[in-house]
C-alpha cells in the first residue's frame, strides 16, 4: 500500500533522510520545511500518514498538529522530535498525535510505524 505522505521537519539532514527512507518503500513523499508549510499542505488533505516535527520555525509541530485536528482530519500524525521528557510526550498525545518517536531515531523502526499508520 504505497501513500502520499507528507513529512516535516526544519533540519534537511533529517528531512532527507526520513524522506529516503519513506521514498525506498514506494511512498510519495512531500517535505516541508517549517510550521507554516506545514499546516498548509496538510490542509490540502490527501495525506496517509504526516510525520511531524516538534521544534520549528514559524509554528510548532504540536500547533500544527491542533490546526488539524481542529479541523476534524484525523490523518495519523508521527511526532518526529528531540523532545522526550514525559510532558513532552503527554502534550503531544493531548494534541492528538498517533504516534512519538525521539530523536535520535532509527529510519527502519519509523518506517515500521508508518505502515502500522497506514493499517
Amino acid at each position: 500500500m504505497n501513500e502520499r505522505i507528507l513529512v516535516v521537519d526544519d533540519d534537511r539532514d533529517i528531512r532527507d533522510l526520513v524522506t529516503i527512507k519513506l521514498e525506498s518503500a514506494g511512498h510519495e513523499v512531500v517535505a516541508r520545511a517549517d510550521g507554516s508549510q506545514a499546516l498548509e499542505a496538510a490542509l490540502e488533505g490527501g495525506w496517509g500518514v504526516i510525520v511531524l516535527d516538534v521544534m520549528m520555525p514559524g509554528m510548532s509541530g504540536i500547533d500544527v498538529l491542533r490546526a488539524i485536528r481542529d479541523t476534524g482530519d484525523r490523518t495519523p500524525v508521527i511526532l518526529l522530535t528531540a523532545r522526550g521528557q514525559e510532558k513532552d510526550i503527554e502534550a503531544g498525545f493531548a494534541a492528538g498525535a498517533d504516534h512519538y518517536v525521539t530523536k535520535p531515531f532509527s529510519p527502519r523502526a519509523l518506517l515500521a510505524r508508518v505502515t502500522a499508520a497506514l493499517g
